[in-house]
């Protein structure tokens, strides 16, 4: 029988809390009347609601369906979701991983970074809670309850380092954990998201399903921002073959088959000359494999324009 409260943290003061890899196991989550408390969820859960807590440091692993945070402020969140949503906060600062687009509700001074965060279990609970380290739409946030001449919402400084926010645990228990807050190492690639881009020049390079896609993937954007591209965004989507057209135009027809076999994995990476780094790379490091790569600066933009496009509205659907 589960009993709700080893799925509760309730009206905490000044502790450090949190459940390690295992013990949340896909269960419902609570957290409520907190002040001054780390609470550290280190597993993957179904939802979780964070209501009137003050000046909390939050670390939340993946969780298959919602966050919401109701009347909370001052606090500052590691969160991976499906859904992130908040209503009547203020002043929290989010390292988010979020599937789908983030709402925020009669919220102020609200401000957003990309996920970056590693343990060795992590990986398999994005698993367990259906979740696609490609698909982070972390910037993409909609107000609906926006105020004409303020914006409720902004991004995290680019240099924003997540320790400074939420701090690795102290306490002994927790301390178990092998945590990794390095940018490099993070599970989640960390992208540039709605940020202004440094150059003109895009690349979509576009890998297909199989063993290796995920460290296929993994290794390109490795080697491209090891030298100085940026990572704008990524994307895990099935595509049919009218998609295909849409998206690949003539190269299309002998992608198709290759779509069967389960979704693509889609990075846009960004800067001077990365369409022919970006070739040359796969080129070099992939020559087995197939992998879509855009063929000139002129049809980039096009390309990630394209694809996007498309895998928005599939992700809409």
């Amino acid at each position: 029988q589960i009993d709700p409260k080893d799925y509760t943290f309730s009206g905490l003061k000044d502790q450090t809390v949190g459940r390690l890899p295992g013990k949340v196991a896909g269960q419902q989550f609570v957290i409520q009347d907190c002040e001054n408390c780390y609470i550290y969820i280190f597993d993957h859960s179904a939802t979780i609601t964070i209501d009137d807590c003050i000046n909390c440091q939050i670390f939340l692993g993946p969780i298959k369906g919602s966050v919401f945070f109701r009347d909370c402020k001052d606090c500052k969140c590691i969160v991976a979701c499906q859904q992130f949503r908040t209503r009547d906060c203020r002043k929290l600062e989010v390292f988010l991983c979020c599937a789908t687009q983030p709402i925020i509700e009669s919220s102020t001074g609200m401000k957003f970074g990309c996920f970056q965060y590693y343990y060795p279990e992590l990986a398999l609970q994005f698993k367990d809670a259906g979740l696609s380290i490609f698909n982070n739409t972390w910037s993409n946030i909609h107000d609906f309850t926006p105020v004409s001449g303020n914006n409720n919402w902004d991004l995290l400084p680019e240099n924003a380092v997540v320790q400074d926010y939420v701090p690795l645990p102290s306490s002994e228990e927790l301390k178990a954990v092998r945590i990794s807050t390095d940018a490099a190492k993070s599970i989640i690639p960390v992208t540039r998201g709605r940020r202004e881009k440094s150059s003109d020049e895009s690349c979509l390079a576009v890998f297909f399903a199989g063993d290796y896609t995920v460290a296929n993937a993994r290794k390109l954007i490795d080697e491209m921002t090891g030298k100085g591209f940026q990572l704008v965004q990524t994307k895990e989507v099935l595509m049919k073959a009218e998609d295909a057209h849409r998206v690949f135009k003539h190269c299309a027809l002998e992608l198709i088959p290759l779509l069967e076999k389960g979704p693509v994995v889609a990075l846009e990476f960004n800067g001077d000359g990365a369409v022919e780094r970006c070739r040359s790379t796969v080129n070099d490091t992939f020559s087995g494999t197939k992998v879509f790569v855009s063929e000139s600066k002129a049809s980039a933009s096009q390309d990630v324009d394209n694809f996007y496009n498309f895998a928005d509205m599939q992700m809409g659907m």
